[in-house]
């Protein structure tokens, strides 16, 4: 058997490095003045232009052609021998001839910088503020929607702690590349949007590997405890999620490699994502569904003592039963004088009883066999019970 890996021991390490992370990130986000925002969240006109291969243009030169503009964003399409160049410029202020007015500077500037006849203008697209204010909303909602299936499901096939548990590690994985986007000042585009996206489903996929081999090990495990559970199944597990994690990320490399603008940005994310959603599965989303285990167990065994009534209807019901319970205490309190009193009586009855019998027996012999007075001889035998009740009477006084 492999020795298993006492990771649950390191899981307060790992909570406090984590909520430091995240707030560094978004920290540093607002210090350098808030997100990148790509043209598709904001206003702005994005142009796709291409520069004769005769004239050396790399792309710093161009940045510098087009420094009198507003803010530009420059980014290489396809390979860079070609000098394909896309130029994204925000709209400032409002105007219905923006994206013509940029494309004329453009035009002009790097006209001046390599030539008139050296700079073609492929294409030339417009995002308005409204467009742009939609987009973001949809961004966010599609986002919140897929945290919320992916509750549903993990609470469908598991339990609610568990699907609670990959809740908190899914959000984990998000907040952690936002903030790290907005420290670094990425441009924030829809392909941010996919990366996330991605995320999340690769997150939530290799949190529940390591739950069902936590589930199973539940049940093969009754007596273990349930962090020595834990830890072992993520250490089962340990190997094939390293393996998956190296293999997505070879992949995507290659795609980061060869890839330029917003392609480069998506697979630049889904490689931090992969790092991050591989961590959160381990020191995360496990060490969460132990402390909720815990808590549940806390809450049961108040339940159980009394402190936290199941139900209202219960502590309601309590109140009855308890009162009735009093009064069966004093009625039987009350009674038990009367029960011993019938007792003597009944008692002091079969005595007298008896003594009549015996007395008519005496008497009936009187004539056939010689013997002691029938008088002194009941005398003893009546009064004996008598002095026996007055003798038990001034005990109880």
């Amino acid at each position: 058997m492999k020795k298993v890996i006492p990771f649950l021991r390191y899981r307060y390490i790992a909570f406090a490095a984590s909520i430091l992370a995240i707030v560094a990130g978004f920290a540093l986000t607002y210090v350098r003045g808030g997100f990148n925002l790509g043209l598709d969240f904001q206003a702005g006109a994005r142009i796709q232009v291409k520069i004769d291969p005769s004239v050396k243009a790399p792309i710093d030169v161009v940045r510098s052609a087009l420094g009198a503009l507003e803010t530009p964003q420059i980014q290489t399409i396809g390979n860079p021998a070609n000098q394909e160049y896309a130029i994204k410029v925000k709209q400032v202020g409002e105007s219905k001839t923006f994206s013509t007015e940029v494309e004329g500077k453009v035009r002009s500037a790097l006209g001046q910088r390599f030539g008139e006849g050296k700079v073609q203008i492929l294409q030339t697209e417009y995002v308005g503020p409204r467009f742009s204010s939609d987009l973001a909303t949809q961004a966010l909602f599609l986002t919140l929607f897929a945290l919320l299936l992916i509750m549903l499901y993990a609470w469908f096939r598991f339990k609610l702690a568990y699907a609670l548990a990959a809740i908190a590690a899914t959000i984990h994985d998000p907040l952690f590349m936002i903030g790290f986007i907005g420290a670094t000042q990425m441009e924030v585009s829809t392909a941010t949007v996919a990366a996330v996206l991605t995320i999340i489903g690769y997150s939530i996929n290799d949190t529940i590997v390591v739950f069902d081999r936590i589930r199973e090990n539940a049940r093969l495990m009754r007596e273990t405890p349930f962090p020595l559970v834990i830890d072992t199944s993520i250490t089962q597990s340990l190997s094939r999620t390293i393996i998956t994690s190296l293999t997505t990320i070879i992949a995507i490399l290659a795609v980061y490699i060869f890839g330029s603008g917003d392609v480069q940005n998506f697979a630049q994310n889904v490689i931090i994502g992969i790092v991050v959603g591989t961590y959160s599965s381990i020191f995360i989303a496990s060490p969460v569904l132990l402390e909720l285990k815990k808590l549940g167990e806390k809450w049961r065994q108040r339940r159980e003592l009394g402190k936290v009534p199941a139900k209202k209807e219960a502590k309601q019901e309590a109140i009855p039963q308890a009162k009735d319970s009093a009064e069966l205490k004093k009625t039987q309190e009350a009674a038990e004088p009367i029960l011993a009193g019938e007792a003597e009586s009944t008692a002091g009855d079969v005595t007298q009883s008896s003594d009549s019998a015996l007395e008519s027996a005496q008497e009936r012999d009187v004539g056939a066999t010689p013997g002691p007075s029938p008088v002194a001889a009941g005398s003893k035998l009546a009064f004996t019970p008598r002095l026996s009740r007055e003798k038990r009477k001034r005990k109880k006084k």
